[in-house]
């Protein structure tokens, strides 16, 4: 790649023109954490926290704010997204967030996937504020995606 696809030759900011590109299969995943006290942990476990089913909750934000992953990143092309998945899980530290987002169109999916996992990540913030003050989300990143010219690609 020769220069940023979302500037133009003054550098000023453009959408990137994807008309004439073919509509394919596209699937990204994304993958995050939050790391977070026992007391946190014991509340997702436990189904206890104050605030109800936490998992329940972030997965829903999640879902939620990968199909508006348009509307709050300024360059990103609005999709019709035809599925998307959120899992979650705890482990020994906190909680993993893996996000697999599908589409058949002109552009990728790894925007969407990152923005469920992000928003997931800091609804289980929200949600156990009051137990762990210092939960730390980290980790954020793409771990494969599928379709379009450059084919598959896994981390």
């Amino acid at each position: 790649m020769t220069g940023l696809s979302h500037t133009d030759e003054a550098g000023a900011a453009r959408m990137v023109d994807v008309s004439a590109k073919a509509d394919t299969a596209r699937t990204a995943v994304a993958t995050g954490r939050i790391d977070m006290n026992d007391a946190a942990r014991a509340a997702i476990a436990e189904g206890s926290a104050a605030k109800g089913d936490v998992f329940a909750a972030a997965r829903i934000a999640g879902i939620m704010a990968a199909k508006r992953t348009s509307d709050i990143i300024p360059l990103c092309h609005p999709l019709p997204l035809t599925g998307i998945t959120l899992d979650l899980a705890l482990d020994e530290k906190g909680a993993i967030a893996t996000a697999t987002v599908n589409t058949a169109g002109k552009t990728g999916v790894e925007m969407e996937a990152l923005t469920a996992v992000s928003a997931a990540l800091l609804t289980l913030y929200d949600m156990l504020k009051a137990v762990d003050k210092q939960m730390i989300m980290k980790d954020i990143h793409v771990s494969a995606k599928s379709g379009g010219k450059s084919g598959d690609w896994s981390a």
